[in-house]
């Protein structure tokens, strides 16, 4: 799931015909300088917060048309980044399993990794290549959660779910919806725990420290993962997705990202809240 920029270099160097590059932050930033043969899409403008039944609806139109724009199709090999080994590119990442796509990848370190190598940088859009209206992409479902889902499932023992956002989020202290605190019985673990210093991902032996506390029960037994599933949160699913990815590479199977995550949750009254 994740490609260096050293390897990325080799594919752009040997022209590989099936390789699409995508550069996931804002526009501004993809005319400021871009990886050569990458094309744009401003995921962070992608956002979505009804998981209503209807809203699904809507969300997989609109992904479906996106996705259409830029050429993404089954037999291609995308690689997605941001500034560094980022939530725009893990939200990229996440949308390929979310339609079933095989062969997607996340550029660790990004352009700030590309850049500290010296490899070159363009500054001219490169055109996309979009594909057919009718062309079809399945969706996965069990990798999305809905503010429904998520209600269901508060109170399973066999269900762990992540807040990955800031600790004064987590806790009300910063509001960012009609009302403040987190999901009941969610855990808190920040999405930048992910990263190293330079923005890489952490090794996978210090994302086991930072993600520890799901394999282990309440009387402190290790419990494995096989029937675990996780499903992350954060303000708008970005964070979330980054946790989503480290969960992945730590081998974790059944992982949902709530797609409305807070912004949806925190602005349902009907909804639980909790506090400290």
């Amino acid at each position: 799931m994740l490609i260096t920029v050293d390897e990325l270099k080799e594919m752009i160097d040997a022209e590989t015909k099936d390789l699409l590059i995508v550069d996931a932050r804002s526009w501004h930033e993809y005319r400021s300088g871009h990886i050569p043969r990458a094309v744009n899409i401003d995921l962070f403008a992608f956002h979505w917060a009804d998981t209503t039944d209807e809203g699904i609806e809507r969300f997989n139109s609109s992904l479906r048309m996106l996705l259409r724009s830029v050429g993404i199709t089954y037999e291609r090999r995308v690689v997605f980044y941001d500034n560094i080994t980022g939530t725009l590119a893990a939200r990229g990442l996440w949308i390929m399993d979310y339609i079933f796509h095989a062969n997607a990848m996340v550029l660790d370190g990004g352009l700030s990794a590309w850049s500290r190598k010296g490899y070159p940088l363009e500054k001219e859009p490169t055109r996309p290549s979009p594909v057919n209206e009718e062309y079809a992409y399945r969706f996965n479902r069990d990798v999305l959660a809905t503010y429904r889902y998520v209600l269901e499932r508060m109170g399973n023992p066999n269900v762990r779910i992540v807040d990955a956002r800031s600790r004064e989020e987590y806790h009300g202290i910063y509001v960012r919806a009609a009302r403040g605190g987190h999901i009941p019985n969610a855990v808190n673990i920040n999405w930048e725990a992910n990263v190293m210093d330079d923005g890489t991902m952490k090794p996978i032996e210090r994302l086991y420290e930072v993600y520890s506390i799901l394999y282990y029960n309440k009387m402190g037994e290790d419990e494995g993962n096989d029937d675990m599933e996780i499903i992350c949160y954060c303000q708008g699913g970005y964070r979330a997705s980054h946790t989503y990815l480290a969960l992945k590479l730590l081998g974790m199977k059944r992982i949902r990202v709530y797609l409305g995550s807070w912004y949806e949750w925190g602005n349902r009254d009907e909804l639980p809240v909790e506090l400290p």
